[in-house]
């Protein structure tokens, strides 16, 4: 349903002011990018349809924050469908919005806000301008002719405040955007108090079943008359007087709706609130400091970090409540830390969450132990946890490989043990029946655990990617490799022996004769015709040329089966590598295992160049959770990490200067570049540097890391 209610101000004075001393890097920030067609110079050039939008939205709130705001130019919540694209020229409001950034996926629990004047209308999208935006993580502002709509919102709420440019009445519509028309609005008039729900439903695995939560929403109003008649209350305002509203959301209930708001926005102080909330991103963004006299690098640097922060969601209220995993309207509650959500775990364990292991282990720590907490409730470890439900969409067992990865780093403040019990049965156990059709466990484990691999024959049913038996088959070998190292570190010798084998298994689809990842059926025979740069069923969202690479656990070992080297020079030669395909992006760093190490950098560089730029069209395919986007400050600042679980880092050469990275122990990590011809040499405190990488407990030592080249 939606409910109209119009509404008079009373004149508002602002309160504070932005501190003019905080260092002020939110003007690099540009939300907007991503929301257009790809201006890049690398546009289309793989990939197509959905592919080739970054699918981000102009986002406000605070890092990781449960609710973002964001004008509205779709109206549905349909799978795809961002609530905001750039090409589009009428408003629809402005939504309270659970859209997984840089995805094709679906928002859900949504609700939405729109300013109408004049005249009452359910005819309300509204011609705008891009001229009359202004976009940031903490603030945007949207002026109409006839009024003009600001945001600033925290973690869990916001407060819209609407001034009006000329003397006429104004109309708050309100909407929760249910699809299936689900959605409830109720009125309070003695609390001026609006609240609703909308429901939300699963994706991939059950698709439209119950999620067994809803998107609650309280929003309360400065100043509200007596409404006239249900769903409709008069005002009428003059030129330059203002109305505020503020918005609490939960995933629980409309009481803790409610809580969230008292605790988040306990005033109507609009412009303190933006000061507060500019003041946490300018925190957040400055942990990563860069220099440089190119300041287009700095806007394309510090947005690609705002887009790296907005996922895993926080999930509970601020007492703690939050929806049970895969339950039906359970409630539980957290005793220590906070729950998180909507993990596009495919993407986000290559470099998004390494990120934060530097950045923020506490909050890494909450990742991890959310993971074990919906393994427990569940009963299986989630593979791609989304919706507060099991999806099983795209392929590997990369939760997995997270664990491990905080587990190696020493990001241990949870049930180990649990963990490894939860790790094992997705790697050990066959789901069946029911908790295989709701996406629980590894698809097609029967077969790899047979045969070694995932043979042709098995088409692997009831799974949101069907077959790509070959991806399935070596990412499922990196997943073993990671759990093997927790296994050897817990003493359970067993375990890691088989694990560490079974870590060999991409072995058994790399086709010695042509070099290649390639499909094999049970016999042992190849899958023909063999294409190297087609997009075939056995390889997911990609080519076999791009797949080959996915070996990031034995580098090494996958060159002495193919030359390396040759491979790296053909792919990058036949302009096949693509980088909107996550498994390929280590791939560029990989010539350090070679003898030409130097065209690590080269190739890094020439992809930074390429495939991100300034603006709206700034990105060049989905950002996938900001995995994209954590590339690019990986690989800007030097460094990246092939292998996560290893706690090694390859070597590039920054973009940057220098680069300073405020470590959690109060100690700084300094990276310099420094032009000294062709020779590259690289001191690490002064000293030589061995090899090509360095490790997370040096960088965490803090120090300076000096490139000569």
């Amino acid at each position: 349903m939606r409910l109209f209610v119009s509404m008079a101000a009373v004149a508002c004075l602002l309160h504070g002011s932005v501190n003019a001393q905080t260092a002020d890097l939110l003007r690099y920030v540009q939300p907007l990018s991503g929301t257009a067609a790809s201006t890049t110079a690398s546009s289309r050039k793989h990939g197509s349809g959905t592919e080739s939008y970054a699918n981000t939205i102009p986002a406000v709130g605070l890092p990781f924050g449960m609710t973002q705001w964001t004008p509205e130019t779709n109206t549905t919540e349909n799978k795809c469908f961002p609530p905001y694209t750039y090409r589009d020229s009428l408003l629809t409001g402005f939504r309270g919005t659970h859209w997984l950034s840089g995805s094709c996926t679906q928002d859900y629990g949504s609700f939405t806000i729109m300013p109408v004047t004049g005249h009452f209308t359910t005819d309300y999208a509204t011609p705008f301008s891009h001229d009359n935006e202004i976009s940031t993580p903490a603030y945007y502002k949207l002026t109409l002719p006839n009024v003009t709509t600001e945001i600033t919102a925290t973690a869990r709420c916001s407060m819209l405040q609407f001034t009006m440019q000329q003397t006429d009445s104004l109309y708050l519509l309100l909407t929760p955007n249910s699809d299936r028309k689900e959605g409830v609005v109720n009125i309070h008039t003695y609390r001026r108090e609006i609240t609703g729900y909308n429901p939300v439903h699963r994706i991939y695995q059950g698709w439209g079943e119950p999620a067994g939560f809803c998107g609650y929403f309280v929003m309360q109003i400065e100043t509200m008359a007596t409404i006239a008649k249900p769903g409709y209350a008069a005002y009428y305002l003059q030129k330059g007087e203002q109305v505020r509203v503020r918005i609490g959301t939960s995933f629980t209930s409309i009481d803790n709706a409610r809580k969230n708001l008292e605790a988040e926005i306990p005033d109507w102080d609009f412009a303190a609130l933006k000061a507060k909330n500019e003041a946490v991103w300018n925190k957040a963004l400055s942990q990563i400091q860069v220099q440089t006299k190119v300041e287009k690098d700095k806007r394309i640097f510090y947005t690609a970090f705002y887009h790296a922060m907005q996922h895993p969601r926080l999930f509970n209220d601020v007492d703690g409540s939050y929806p049970r995993f895969a339950g039906d309207y359970e409630m539980e509650r957290m005793k220590q830390g906070d729950y998180y959500d909507d993990y596009s775990m495919w993407d986000i364990y290559r470099a998004q969450l390494p990120l934060f292991e530097i950045l923020q282990p506490k909050l890494v720590n909450d990742f991890a132990a959310s993971l074990i907490l919906k393994g427990q409730q569940g009963g299986w470890l989630p593979i791609f946890p989304c919706w507060n439900s099991y999806t099983a969409a795209m392929v590997g067992d990369h939760a997995t490989a997270f664990i491990a990865s905080a587990f190696n780093k020493g990001i241990r403040d949870y049930d180990v043990q649990a963990a490894y019990a939860l790790m094992r049965k997705n790697a050990f156990d066959m789901s069946a029946g029911a908790d295989y059709k709701n996406g629980k466990g590894r698809r097609a484990l029967d077969s790899y655990l047979k045969y070694g691999y995932i043979p042709m024959e098995d088409s692997v049913p009831m799974a949101f990617h069907k077959k790509e038996q070959v991806s399935r088959t070596l990412e499922y070998a990196y997943d073993d490799y990671a759990l093997s190292t927790v296994a050897r570190a817990l003493g359970k010798t067993e375990d890691y022996n088989i694990l560490a084998k079974r870590a060999q298994n991409y072995r058994h689809v790399i086709d010695p004769a042509v070099g290649m990842a390639r499909g094999k059926y049970a016999d042992g025979n190849w899958y023909t015709p063999f294409n190297a740069d087609k997009k075939e069923p056995y390889i997911t969202e990609g080519t076999p040329r791009q797949y080959t690479f996915y070996v990031p656990q034995d580098v090494t070992g996958l060159a002495k089966i193919i030359n390396l080297q040759a491979a790296l020079d053909s792919l990058f030669a036949k302009d096949e590598y693509w980088h909107g395909n996550e498994p390929g992006h280590q791939i560029p760093f990989m010539y350090n295992f070679t003898a030409t190490p130097a065209k690590t950098t080269q190739v890094v560089h020439k992809i930074l160049a390429e495939e991100y730029s300034d603006g709206p069209g700034g990105l060049s395919g989905n950002d996938d959770a900001g995995q994209m986007s954590a590339w690019y400050l990986f690989a800007a600042m030097g460094f990246y990490p092939v292998d996560p679980v290893s706690n090694n880092y390859e070597l590039s050469v920054p973009i940057f200067d220098s680069v300073t990275i405020l470590l959690p122990n109060n100690k700084k990590f300094q990276l310099k570049a420094v032009h000294k011809g062709n020779r590259r040499s690289v001191l690490y405190n002064g000293k030589a540097l061995k090899g090509h990488a360095i490790t997370y407990e040096q960088i965490m030592q803090g120090g300076e890391l000096v490139f000569f080249f």
